[in-house]
């Protein structure tokens, strides 16, 4: 099965960029999205047919995440039943026979670590609701996780330690959901890979220069890892400062 993943930074601008034309040509069994900044019915993208799940926030224009697939679930659910974390359309999970599809977009610790506290609070209860789904079936937890891990993971890793989305404190809490019985599916595949990233700036022609950090991921239960045939960023991919990433299972 094949699962893509990826921050659009506004559907109805990727739908004027391609996105489409992506979509048939990739044909994943799964299609998640983060950063949609829209209600479903705001747009009408032509996606083959398949079922759509819309997590939309309160406040309009902003977050969002969504689920497209041909593949009916036994059950689906909107945030993970926590009212703090419950309005900005951030969480979507998907109920199969095989295994649990979470769809995420994790808070922005924003300038200044402003909200850092906040995100520590998403990242515990946000571990908790895993490790609760593991323990029924495997997961498959993917999206725009807003950290990137370990310096390998971005360019300039000196000078943006302690920013937002590299805190000491986000990459700790990375860390700990790893080691709770989860595995990042391409540093599984591609432990020493550099220069490997999923977003880049729009300032300072970053993503021409590759200035960019590996943020957008697929985590699988530890018991999937063995399953895994392909884990891919595909930075070729444009349309938004985010590219799609994505995991191909043997299940």
């Amino acid at each position: 099965m094949k699962f893509i993943s990826w921050n659009v930074n506004g559907l109805r601008a990727c739908l004027k960029k391609g996105f489409e034309d992506f979509v048939r040509a990739e044909n994943p069994d799964f299609l998640c999205l983060q950063e949609t900044k829209m209600e479903q019915g705001q747009a009408h993208p032509d996606l083959g047919g398949r079922q759509e799940f819309w997590n939309s926030a309160d406040k309009k224009g902003y977050s969002g995440t969504a689920v497209f697939t041909h593949h009916a679930p036994l059950a689906v659910a909107y945030g993970m039943d926590r009212d703090i974390h419950d309005h900005e359309g951030r969480l979507i999970t998907l109920e199969y026979e095989q295994f649990y599809l979470v769809c995420c977009y994790t808070p922005n610790a924003q300038d200044g670590l402003k909200r850092l506290d906040y995100r520590m609070s998403w990242e515990d209860d946000l571990r908790d609701y895993l490790i609760s789904l593991d323990k029924t079936k495997p997961v498959i937890y993917c999206g725009d996780l807003n950290v990137a891990h370990e310096e390998i993971d971005l360019k300039n890793p000196k000078t943006n330690r302690m920013n937002a989305g590299f805190s000491d404190q986000e990459r700790e809490k990375m860390t700990q959901l790893l080691s709770s019985g989860f595995t990042d599916s391409f540093r599984y595949l591609y432990p020493d890979r550099e220069g490997a990233y999923s977003w880049w700036s729009y300032r300072f022609n970053a993503r021409a220069n590759n200035a960019g950090w590996r943020i957008d991921y697929f985590i699988v239960s530890d018991r999937l890892k063995d399953k895994i045939k392909r884990a891919d960023i595909l930075s070729t991919v444009e349309g938004s400062d985010h590219c799609p990433v994505l995991l191909e299972l043997d299940i």
